[in-house]
Order: structure tokens, then C-alpha cells, then sequence
């Protein structure tokens, strides 16, 4: 929803019809989780990653704890020639987290992640197997743990729930932090703008081209929230429920629940009580 006056950049498009999964590079390929929803889009994308002739493979966000989703990650990896030694979650939502420990079980490999009793993962950190590595880019606003990771042989920045192939992410109040986010896109905007990162591949939806114009999407339609809850609590708004009513009106009821962790945030960020 855009109120009258602002105009919003248009949201690139990335891929027609439903999103599948597959190869994606020489290195990269994508398993897609049996989780469809509002929230999940297509279903949670499991990434497998392994240089050709390396012999080793890391997983990014294993998804739901299904033993056929499972079986089709360990499968990928043994298509590319390649055994799972690393485990790597982009956050703790179950979505992308809840099957990591029983694939952890049956590879015999470790779970890195941020938080939840791991913080394995700081800014600037480095995964390696064999010839290939990814580099840890704190990104929080999703979630206080949220990272992205760079596979810089594919100019590549593998998001997570921080930027979706398609619509835009909830900023997950309490957890999520509008601020915190804001300067996650900031950051973003210079990894796009100086080339090092080209494209995105995100955890849910399909993968993103140019992730330049995406990036540039997301940072127009936050400014636009804004204004438009600013209008909302000027037209008598008091809570959440005030600015729901006004500002998403014109969005899905399934997605409510999202909508109205995204406003507790905004809120926040305005200096608001929740």
C-alpha cells in the first residue's frame, strides 16, 4: 500500500511462476523445503554449497526437521560429489533452523550459528571446506541474530529471511529491531553498490539477479511504512491494531499476524509504547 503522493520503486522481478530450486552455479545448488505458506512463500530454500572436485559441502538453513527434506539435502550433496561437514544457520527461526540437529545427527557435522548457545558466527567470520568459503555478514532487523553470507567466488550474498526473492520481510518485534534493520539495508547497499555483491540468494522465493535493485526496493518501501504509520497515528491511530487497520488494509489477512510484528516495530522506532 502507497499513500497518495509517494511513489515506490518497482519491485524487481526475479522469476516467473513457482519457484523450484535446483542448480544455481557451479557450486551452489538449492533444496526447497515441502513448507509452503503465507509465510514461507514457495517453502524454506536450503542451500548446499561445495567447489566442484572439493569434496565437502555446507549447508545454510537446513529448514523443517522432515526426514524427506533431509533425505533430498544429503542426496544434493552426494550429486555434487560432496560429504556435509558444515552446518550453517542464517537464524534461528524453525523454518530454517528446526531440522538441523537431526541432520547434524546423520552427517556428523557441526551447526554454526549466532546465539541459541552457538555464537560461533561474529561479523567477518569465515566458513571454509574444502576450496570453498563464505564470509559472515552481521545483518540483524529480521531477527537479533540474523546474518547473511558471502560466497564471493559467485559474487553472491545468501540472505536468509533478510531479503526475500519475492515481497518484503517481517521485522520480527521483540526480537526484530526497525533500527537495527534500517542499518542492515545501509550496509547492504554499499556490499551492492561496490560490486562485491551482484546477486542474492535469498531463504525464501527465488534467487535475485540484481541484487542492487532489490536492496534499493526494500530501502524505498521501509521509508514508505514509515510514512505511512506516521500518517496513521496523525489520523488518531493509538496502537498496533489502529495502524493495522489503516496502513495494511489492502494486504492479506493471512499475513496479519507478520504485519503486526512489523508495526510493533516501526512503533518502536518512533517512540511509540507497545
Amino acid at each position: 500500500m502507497t499513500s497518495p503522493g509517494q511513489t515506490r520503486a518497482p519491485e524487481p522481478s526475479a522469476a516467473v511462476g513457482a519457484w523450484r530450486g535446483g542448480a544455481i552455479s557451479p557450486r551452489a545448488a538449492c533444496v526447497l523445503a515441502p513448507n509452503p505458506g503465507p509465510m514461507t512463500l514457495d517453502g524454506t530454500n536450503t542451500w548446499v554449497l561445495a567447489e566442484p572436485g572439493g569434496g565437502e559441502a555446507i549447508v545454510i538453513d537446513p529448514g523443517p526437521d522432515d526426514p524427506g527434506h533431509l533425505a533430498a539435502i544429503r542426496a544434493q550433496a552426494q550429486a555434487m560429489d560432496a560429504a556435509i561437514t558444515r552446518i550453517v544457520l542464517t537464524h534461528g527461526h524453525a523454518d530454517h533452523a528446526e531440522g538441523a540437529p537431526a541432520l547434524a545427527t546423520l552427517v556428523g557435522a557441526p551447526i554454526l550459528a549466532v546465539g541459541r548457545g552457538h555464537d560461533d558466527l561474529g561479523a567477518g567470520a569465515v566458513v571454509s571446506v574444502r576450496g570453498l568459503e563464505v564470509r559472515v555478514e552481521a545483518t540483524p532487523g529480521h531477527t537479533a541474530d540474523s546474518i547473511s553470507l558471502i560466497l564471493a567466488a559467485d559474487n553472491a550474498l545468501l540472505t536468509g529471511d533478510t531479503v526475500l526473492g519475492r515481497g518484503t520481510t517481517v521485522v520480527a518485534h521483540p526480537d526484530g529491531e526497525l533500527s537495527a534493520y534500517l542499518e542492515t539495508l545501509d550496509r547492504l547497499r554499499a556490499l551492492t553498490g561496490s560490486g562485491e555483491v551482484v546477486r542474492i540468494w535469498p531463504g525464501h522465493g527465488p534467487v535475485i539477479p540484481d541484487a542492487a535493485a532489490m536492496v534499493a526496493f526494500y530501502r524505498v518501501h521501509r521509508r514508505e511504512r514509515l510514512d505511512q504509520v506516521r500518517a496513521a497515528l496523525a489520523d488518531g491511530a493509538v496502537d498496533v491494531e489502529g495502524v493495522l487497520e489503516r496502513v495494511y488494509a489492502d494486504v492479506p489477512t493471512a499475513v496479519w499476524p507478520a504485519a503486526r510484528l512489523s508495526i510493533a516495530a516501526q512503533l518502536v522506532y518512533l517512540g511509540v509504547p507497545v
